[in-house]
């Protein structure tokens, strides 16, 4: 197995991480649209300690493909440009949605904050969708690796039902990660019931995003991607199993298999590409001609023994540290 290979299971594992765990971050943003504001507020407790960590794997995912395939980076960058600019505006309004909500006790400005985290939340979930689904689907990229189309091809029938499902899918981890992490057990029974019927319409845009995805990409080639995928309908089903019966932890344990299978089954599928040329298969970017040099892999191959475990370790630590639950007396505003 060579470096280039080695460097994309890692980006693999980094992208995989980042979905698991931001997944439920902007689930849990988008969870608290409809809600008063004393629940909103438990919401927010929640993932405060987690959600800036979690955005760490999009960082790390981000300057990964940076250092290994500049190539990759470069043309993505100049292909989603509007997107990822507007990605960018709603992961900046969240961030700063989250430092100032607590800072003024009136509701007025708790609620301006709080849709704040709710756009930052939904923006991002929705466009990684749809950027996930015009990598495999193929982009007009030419024999320069430059991308010599505009905005609108993006929002193609396809990605638009990808990017629902990402926001469905997204909501619902998060929604179940509510369940293990609220103390308030009405608001967890309420959150069950409601997340079941997300879970059930997650469940249809899987399969109506699979028939799309079946017809307009090679997604279904290999058999592999076949048994990933299958694995990740498997587990999502398993996931409303465990809402139905009131199993919180089965229900988040699900859904995070749900995702890390369609994230492996994903890049599976791209795999020994990394964006797909819409012109012409031969103009397609993958992990040899779009990589950094041997030297460069081998240093950061050396880095990333060192310092990932590291992350990993501190994550962990992190996580065991906030483990106990939220409940109404920890929210000192409403």
């Amino acid at each position: 197995m060579d470096l280039n290979i080695v460097w994309f299971i890692l980006i693999t594992v980094l992208f995989t991480g980042f979905f698991i765990l931001e997944g439920f971050d902007y689930g849990v943003g988008m969870m608290m649209i409809g809600r008063p504001v004393h629940e909103r507020s438990q919401f927010v407790r929640a993932i405060g300690p987690v959600w800036d960590g979690n955005e760490v794997w999009m960082i790390t995912a981000g300057g990964a493909t940076f250092a290994a395939f500049p190539h990759v980076y470069a043309t993505m960058f100049s292909s989603f440009y509007l997107a990822l600019f507007l990605m960018l505006l709603a992961l900046i309004l969240r961030g700063v949605a989250f430092e100032l909500r607590g800072k003024l006790k009136y509701s007025d400005w708790i609620s301006f904050w709080d849709f704040g985290i709710m756009f930052g939340s939904f923006i991002p979930a929705f466009l990684w969708g749809v950027a996930v689904v015009n990598l495999l689907r193929g982009l007009p990229i030419n024999f320069e690796m430059h991308f010599v189309g505009h905005f609108f091809d993006l929002l193609n029938p396809c990605a638009i039902i990808g990017g629902i499902f990402f926001v469905l899918l997204f909501a619902f981890h998060g929604a179940n990660f509510l369940a293990i992490k609220i103390a308030d057990i009405p608001l967890i029974q309420d959150l069950q019931r409601k997340s079941l019927r997300l879970g059930l319409f997650t469940l249809l845009f899987y399969v109506l995003f699979a028939a799309f995805a079946a017809f307009e990409t090679d997604i279904l080639a290999k058999l592999s991607t076949v048994i990933f995928l299958g694995i990740s309908i498997a587990a999502l089903i398993a996931s409303c199993a465990g809402t139905y019966s009131g199993n919180g932890f089965k229900a988040f344990l699900s859904s995070t298999l749900a995702i890390a299978f369609l994230t492996i089954g994903f890049f599976n599928a791209l795999f020994p590409r990394i964006i797909v040329s819409s012109i012409s298969p031969d103009f397609s970017l993958n992990i040899y001609n779009s990589a950094s040099t041997p030297h460069t892999l081998t240093l950061m191959t050396f880095a990333a023994a060192i310092f990932v475990p590291i992350v990993l370790i501190y994550q962990a630590w992190s996580y065991k540290i906030f483990k106990e639950r939220v409940s109404p007396a920890d929210v000192n505003y409403h």
